[in-house]
């Protein structure tokens, strides 16, 4: 199978995700800056949780358009993806009206974690399809991104019950070590096109 289809549900679904997350937002009461004061918890969330799903986004268009085919394993892991990051609107949502809880906060990482594995279950299965020497399992190599992450959510999830605040840094580093799309496979798809 091509994965025009695979690539044309993804986008929807994400931009579903992201238009959920927006319709969360709330107009302030009041009509003075000090009426936004309330919302910036809500307001920083959002924008965290929006660049996570620009990320996977950005990064997914990059990894599906070097693959050349899907087989139903990829479809499953995709969708297993996909799975994970519908739930981040309601997680945003939970960490925006309690921003220093822990419950909140943990489960925030326990998505973003959940997120990272079916992301490199995604990689996997479309390597297995196309190949160890296709241009995908070249470009990807070995990233040290992708087996930081998971250590660093774990640890966010653990400090989560002793302070939500550096938990909430962590999940922050994380966004920023993947804020720039994946070089490796751009460079791959534009020297073999």
């Amino acid at each position: 199978m091509k994965t025009a289809r695979l690539e044309a549900f993804s986008d929807g679904v994400l931009a579903i995700v992201i238009t959920i997350m927006v319709l969360e937002l709330k107009v302030p009461h009041g009509s003075d800056f000090a009426a936004l004061k309330p919302m910036l918890p809500v307001l920083l969330s959002y924008v965290l949780s929006f660049i996570y799903v620009g990320i996977y986004w950005s990064n997914h268009h990059h990894l599906i358009h070097a693959a050349h085919h899907v087989n139903g394993a990829v479809l499953w892991a995709n969708l297993h993806l996909l799975f994970w990051l519908s739930l981040i609107p309601a997680v945003t949502a939970w960490v925006g009206e309690h921003p220093l809880a822990a419950w909140p906060t943990a489960l925030y990482g326990v998505v973003l974690l959940m997120a990272a594995v079916a992301w490199v279950i995604l990689e996997r299965a479309l390597i297995r399809l196309n190949g160890k020497e296709s241009m995908l399992a070249r470009a990807l190599g070995t990233d040290w991104k992708s087996r930081l992450s998971p250590f660093l959510y774990l640890a966010g999830i653990a400090l989560a019950f002793l302070s939500a605040w550096p938990a909430q840094v962590l999940y922050t580093v994380v966004a920023l070590l993947w804020i720039v799309p994946d070089r490796r496979i751009e460079g791959k798809v534009r020297g073999a096109e």
